[in-house]
């Protein structure tokens, strides 16, 4: 069952060989909600400086990663809830397509699964959550269409 979600898409990088927003609203709602009848969420796509930026003040990491999510509890319920933030680094996964030898388009379908999953609380730190994780990526790009993604590629860090 997918999850009626609204998505804003923020582009801080040219447009150039970046899905359009509908893309990535198809993705997100292919994520499975849970109990959750509806979500709202933001996919920024940004630059290397911006998700270094990020994943310095906010994972204590240096150096740029693909993906970071940016989960959020709102005080009030809502119909539509707002779930949080999934920043999307464009040159990492350009580099990461290529260097892997995956459609682009299948490496941002993963990215944005991945980034909406670590919303809804889905990990990857220990070996039975990234089975769990792992798995539920796989089974949502396989219904869009896209092949599994951990074919022989580790794609994020654990």
């Amino acid at each position: 069952m997918n999850m009626e979600v609204e998505v804003a898409v923020q582009y801080a990088v040219p447009r150039r060989g970046v899905p359009a927003p509908v893309s990535f609203r198809r993705w997100a709602g292919a994520v499975p909600a849970g109990r959750r009848r509806g979500a709202a969420l933001v996919v920024r796509i940004v630059g290397e400086a911006e998700i270094a930026s990020l994943n310095r003040r906010f994972r204590a990491r240096r150096g740029t990663t693909n993906v970071l999510s940016f989960p959020f509890a709102a005080p009030i319920p809502q119909l539509r809830e707002l779930i949080g933030d999934v920043v999307i680094c464009a040159p990492v996964v350009r580099r990461e397509a290529h260097e892997q030898g995956k459609p682009a388009r299948a490496h941002w379908a993963h990215m944005t699964v991945h980034g909406v999953l670590h919303l809804l609380g889905y990990d990857h730190t220990g070996e039975e959550q990234a089975r769990v994780m792992e798995g539920l990526e796989t089974k949502i790009l396989d219904a869009l269409g896209y092949p599994d993604p951990y074919g022989g590629h580790d794609v994020h860090e654990r």
